[in-house]
């Protein structure tokens, strides 16, 4: 992933992304602009232990939702606390191309403003997705319902990311797609201003978001969807079950008669406003720190019921030895003396089919276990970002970690690690593995820190509280949309 920049000159804040010829990406909206450094980051070691309290910004998993709902919504909605970062602004500025109108307005938080969302008359343009899933598998669905041809494409390793069951979706639905065959980006969709719908059978074991994407344009088609899933094995599913609550806060009834089904008949999705939650999964590393490092860190905000698999963490860390406890909307997890205590992560064997964002944080934990670990389930995370089961594999090896790569899962067996080269492989939750990894272990550096604005631009600056340290300077860039 590039780094983000601002241009004086056209007073637009911009993404260059390396290898591609194209011009800079502009990002619409507000955009917390991190000045982080050139070349590889020094991941700060922690010199004792932590005593934080932090909030996050919004979950990118709700405000994708929530910002293609408002968008095919029977008026104008306002999304209160939204996540800003690279992936969000994907998603606006791909449902910009096609019509949808974005205004935005103050807001209460600590982390840019609200957003009105007006929905527009529906027309072809082009969509970049950057590496982001929920746009790549989310927007082509809305493009469908458009009148024109639209183009989908991102990053170079968004090419080789599972597309072909939205591809084979979006034709099975009777809607024209030009991919010269490759089941993947880029390719072309011909929408003609509606979808006829109906039944329709898909493989979604590579992704839930799959199933999300349909269901959420399912309101719109002609005749609705009744959707069956065909594949032994479907991840991540309490995403589905995310996608299912928002679209039924805005009115629309979704049946699932049997396991794996899903009936939406056409009605309309109404216009609510909505205020999006903190980014759960990526309190992940903050929690995690005091694993590591030892003493407190509290996450507030926390919500008392979700549906985010960030909320799992509470069941999880305390099986790899903290005490997690609650006041209000506060989390607080107590790693004791933490591994710079003296003071092992305990060793577990966990299935994160559920919950498979969680694994990169989890076996970098596990690295400083006091025995081999497993984690199962999480081969659908080869699909991801980047190959998250030989990255991790990789980047721990460097360290002098073992991590065995399974066909649905990683053993991790600990060993004492050392300074090195961690990769974030354009992988935000690679990113900050690293940085976790080096709170106890002197001379780790990250390659590109930048990669975390694709969901957490603040990332280094919040690190950097967590330690009790002066963040390098920030800025938010305010851009007319």
């Amino acid at each position: 992933m590039g780094v983000l920049g601002y241009s004086g000159r056209d007073e637009e804040l911009h993404l260059q992304i390396p290898g591609k010829e194209e011009p800079p990406v502009p990002l619409y909206g507000v955009v917390h602009v991190q000045d982080a450094p050139a070349g590889p980051w020094a991941a700060p070691v922690a010199e004792g232990p932590l005593s934080a309290r932090l909030t996050l910004p919004g979950s990118k998993s709700l405000t994708n939702r929530e910002l293609v709902l408002a968008a095919l919504a029977d008026g104008p909605s306002t999304i209160r606390r939204p996540l800003h970062s690279r992936d969000s602004a994907l998603m606006i500025q791909g449902l910009r191309a096609l019509g949808v109108g974005f205004d935005e307005v103050p807001g209460d938080g600590d982390f840019g403003p609200d957003l009105r969302v007006t929905p527009g008359e529906l027309l072809g343009g082009t969509i970049d997705t950057g590496l982001a899933g929920t746009v790549m598998r989310f927007l082509p669905i809305v493009a469908a319902l458009a009148l024109g041809p639209s183009n989908v494409d991102g990053d170079p390793y968004a090419r080789k990311r599972p597309m072909r069951t939205t591809v084979d979706a979006l034709r099975g639905l009777g809607v024209e797609v030009e991919d010269d065959g490759r089941g993947t980006m880029p390719f072309t969709v011909h929408g003609t201003g509606g979808v006829r719908g109906g039944e329709l059978a898909i493989d979604a074991s590579a992704s839930s978001q799959f199933v999300s994407g349909l269901l959420l344009a399912a309101p719109r088609f002609d005749e609705g969807l009744t959707l069956r899933h065909t594949g032994e094995r479907l991840p991540s599913l309490p995403h589905i079950r995310m996608t299912i609550e928002c679209l039924r806060a805005r009115g629309v009834t979704v049946e699932e008669p049997e396991p794996g089904v899903w009936v939406v008949a056409p009605q309309p999705i109404r216009a609510v406003d909505v205020t999006i939650e903190p980014d759960l999964s990526n309190a992940g590393p903050f929690l995690g720190a005091a694993l590591v490092a030892g003493g407190t860190v509290t996450i507030g905000g926390w919500p008392e019921s979700t549906t985010q698999v960030g909320d799992d963490l509470l069941r999880i860390l305390p099986m790899l030895g903290a005490t997690v406890s609650r006041e209000g909307d506060a989390v607080t997890v107590d790693g004791g003396a933490g591994v710079l205590g003296g003071s092992p992560v305990h060793a577990v064997d966990l299935d994160l089919s559920t919950g498979g964002e969680l694994a990169p944080t989890i076996a970098t934990l596990l690295a400083f276990a006091d025995g081999p670990s497993a984690i199962t389930g999480i081969g659908h995370l080869r699909g991801h970002e980047t190959d998250r089961l030989a990255a991790l594999a990789s980047d721990i090896g460097r360290l002098g970690g073992e991590v065995v790569e399974l066909d649905e899962g990683l053993e991790i067996r600990p060993r004492p690690l050392h300074g090195g080269a961690w990769e974030a492989y354009a992988d935000h939750r690679m990113a900050t593995s690293g940085a976790l990894a080096g709170l106890v272990v002197p001379d780790v550096t990250v390659d590109d820190i930048a990669t975390t604005a694709k969901t957490l631009p603040e990332f280094p600056e919040l690190w950097a509280r967590m330690l009790g340290r002066e963040p390098a300077a920030t800025r938010w860039e305010t851009l007319a949309l």
